[in-house]
């Protein structure tokens, strides 16, 4: 039995530890050498640790040959929220994204059922808030010294004014709000306490200097933390202001995509109605679903927004009805606690967190915090008196099969123990822990060997930046982005061998054999990411110009690239880009009539962007319609009065047009220039007779 329960203190100590590690450095960690430096450190960090504990939550289940948990009345409705944004991910078209976007959210419910579980008494709670404020000191103290431009890290990124850790401002600015609320709370409510207990105390002013020596080390604490976190929402809230305003998705966009994801999804309406598009899938959702009037917005018609207006939105887009009643059942579940029980220490971060997650976007960082809070604030509410017939442990037990097979009962209750349970559950756990961690280390191990090839691209090494980004593919296969990086790669390495080639001379045999194997390799790259996110009109568009770049090349690549671009249209119906680039594989082709009609819907979509009337004055004046070319460089002209290049190279082409009476005017292509025409970033020379190339994937209709 003594040995028993040191295992147990022991397993407590180090679980309280980590969890303690954890939330200091959760808003601190990031990286170089990932492709995203800010979330996947995060993310790695978050299961390593909840992985961990989870073992060692298994071995003392082993050591007590009994599985005891906390019940709350938060179970239901968080396991609600799991299973329902589980389901939508199985359930998602680009299941893929769907199920990694899951992951670490998981990881980030199971937190919320672990604190629960391990802090059992008010140092505990007190070791875990501490933490918790002392990373979000370490946070603001990197805002401030950003912002006096004082940078004390050697990497180049991170000497800008607005750097943070999290990655955005507005993110910092949440995390700091919800964690200064609890810390400023805490010493409110500790001050409160003390000045009732002095009867003639008339002011809490008077009460510090009635506090007991280990009460004014946590005033000052935790006064000292409040004002550097304060200091830290003061900036930020200025940067967001002044330095680096976010884009935010308008709120009608919001409600308009959400509302159009679970009744217009043609092929998928059940499951669109009841789990969405997917859990982290939301992107999908704007692209498809926006109307041409966001079109409007100067600053943000050219965004995709991977967040909506904010997380109930959000939710409700990407999980459905299902996913937002479960949300909306937790919030119940909240006020109704705080209603009972007015003293939690979380009171007002839990309240903030809950309006905030009404009124913005919460990112995987915030979701996290909002999990760690509602577990400060279940395990608070569980060591309150009158709250303990709601917050109390139960042990599950097997019994006999009259009875039932599985039984809960209160820890007091001593009958003959067996293992059977114990390890049952165990088993599960360690199954489940094993399967996440397999594929999170791939996932991880991948995309640290991404990040070294996009090094390597930088420093002009193609054979070891294809070497690099195939190695990476091989070991997490389910990127679409890397399928993308991949496919682009491929075809600039197969060009670069062609282009080397002397003018009028054709490549020998083995020259010839590793183009067209590039070529292969670069559209099965480009297939294969469509396979992936068969949703995701950037997988179509890309894949599309990798036609492009072969017509003339490939057998049939003309008609490929026209059908690719036609499904990223589909995906993105009220993007003038994607029209403009339908219209340039038309005007490559010499079919100006098809091209003047894409120009001319990419004008209607938005009347203010000049690179179409551009794209369709060039189609008109192949046409020989030189009267309507110059009402389009004229419309033109007025667009860019405020871009001088610009406003210079259109006044060129108006002029020579005008002068040289019904000559044609040379189009600019360069893709840095404001006004070009569309044209393919890669094109390899004409081949005689064309290669054979694979055909693209048939778009599914639940994807069009």
């Amino acid at each position: 039995m003594e040995q028993k329960n040191e295992l147990n203190s022991y397993i407590q100590n180090i679980s309280l530890f980590l969890l303690g590690v954890l939330f200091m450095a959760f808003p601190v960690v990031f990286t170089t050498i990932t492709t995203n430096p800010i979330v996947l450190p995060k993310q790695v960090l978050l299961g390593g640790i909840v992985t961990v504990l989870l073992i060692l939550q298994v071995i003392k289940m082993f050591a007590e040959k009994s599985v005891k948990l906390r019940r709350t009345p938060f179970d239901i409705p968080v396991f609600l929220f799991a299973f329902f944004a589980f389901a939508s991910s199985i359930f998602a078209v680009n299941k893929a994204d769907a199920l990694t976007a899951f992951v670490p959210y998981f990881f980030a419910i199971l937190g919320f059922f672990l604190i629960v579980n391990i802090v059992k008494d008010k140092n505990s709670l007190l070791f875990l808030m501490s933490s918790l404020i002392i990373g979000s000191v370490l946070l603001s103290i990197s805002a401030i010294l950003s912002f006096f431009k004082i940078y004390i890290l050697p990497f180049p990124g991170t000497h800008v004014q607005t750097f943070t850790p999290l990655g955005s401002i507005l993110e910092q600015g949440i995390y700091l709000v919800l964690v200064f609320a609890i810390s400023f709370y805490y010493l409110y409510r500790l001050l409160k306490s003390k000045a009732k207990k002095e009867a003639d105390v008339v002011s809490e002013d008077t009460a510090i200097s009635s506090l007991s020596s280990q009460e004014l080390t946590k005033a000052i604490s935790f006064g000292a933390a409040s004002f550097v976190i304060l200091m830290g929402i003061i900036i930020t809230i200025y940067a967001l202001f002044k330095l680096d305003k976010p884009a935010l998705l308008p709120i009608e966009t919001g409600f308009q995509t959400a509302f159009s994801e679970i009744s217009l999804d043609s092929g998928r309406i059940a499951q669109g109605f009841l789990l969405g598009s997917g859990f982290g899938t939301y992107a999908v959702d704007f692209s498809r679903w926006k109307q041409a009037s966001f079109n409007q917005y100067s600053d943000l018609w050219n965004l995709t927004f991977f967040r909506s207006s904010n997380f109930a939105l959000e939710l409700l887009a990407t999980t459905g009805v299902l996913g937002i009643c479960a949300f909306i059942f937790l919030l119940i579940r909240v006020l109704k606690e705080i209603r009972v029980s007015p003293q939690n220490k979380m009171l007002v971060s839990i309240i903030a967190l809950f309006l905030i997650s009404l009124l913005l976007p919460l990112n995987f960082t915030s979701q996290t915090l909002l999990f760690t809070i509602l577990g400060l604030f279940a395990a608070n509410q569980g060591l309150i008196n009158k709250a303990q017939n709601r917050f109390f442990d139960i042990e599950l037990q097997i019994v006999t099969f009259r009875k039932g097979l599985i039984a809960m009962e209160t820890p007091h209750a001593k009958n003959g123990k067996s293992l059977i349970l114990p390890f049952t559950i165990g088993v599960i756990i360690l199954i489940i822990v094993g399967i996440m961690g397999f594929y999170g280390t791939r996932y991880v191990a991948s995309d640290l060997t991404f990040q070294k090839s996009l090094v390597s691209a930088a420093q002009n090494n193609g054979s070891l930046t294809y070497q690099q980004q195939a190695q990476a593919i091989s070991t997490f296969q389910h990127r679409d982005g890397f399928y993308r990086v991949f496919s682009q790669t491929n075809l600039a390495l197969a060009n670069t061998l062609a282009s080397q080639q002397p003018a009028g001379s054709a490549p020998n045999q083995a020259i010839q054999q590793n183009i067209v194997t590039l070529i292969q390799q670069s559209i099965n790259a480009a297939r294969a990411a469509v396979t992936v996110a068969p949703q995701t009109y950037l997988n179509w568009q890309n894949l599309s110009s990798i036609y492009r770049g072969l017509i003339g090349f490939g057998q049939n690549a003309e008609s490929f690239a026209v059908a690719t671009a036609q499904q990223a249209i589909n995906l993105d119906p009220n993007n003038p880009q994607g029209y403009i680039t339908l219209g340039g594989i038309y005007y490559q082709l010499g079919q100006w009539d098809n091209a003047q009609t894409q120009f001319q819907i990419a004008v209607s979509l938005k009347p203010d962007y000049a690179n179409s009337y551009y794209n369709l004055g060039h189609a008109l004046e192949q046409k020989k319609d030189f009267q309507n070319s110059l009402a389009q460089y004229q419309a033109v002209r007025s667009l860019v009065s405020n871009d001088k290049a610009s406003l210079d190279q259109i006044d060129k082409e108006i002029a020579a047009l005008q002068g040289k009476a019904q000559a044609e005017t040379n189009p600019s292509t360069d893709p840095n220039q404001t006004l070009n025409v569309s044209k393919p970033e890669v094109q390899l020379p004409a081949q005689n007779p064309p290669v054979k190339i694979p055909a693209p994937p048939t778009a599914t209709e639940s994807s069009r």
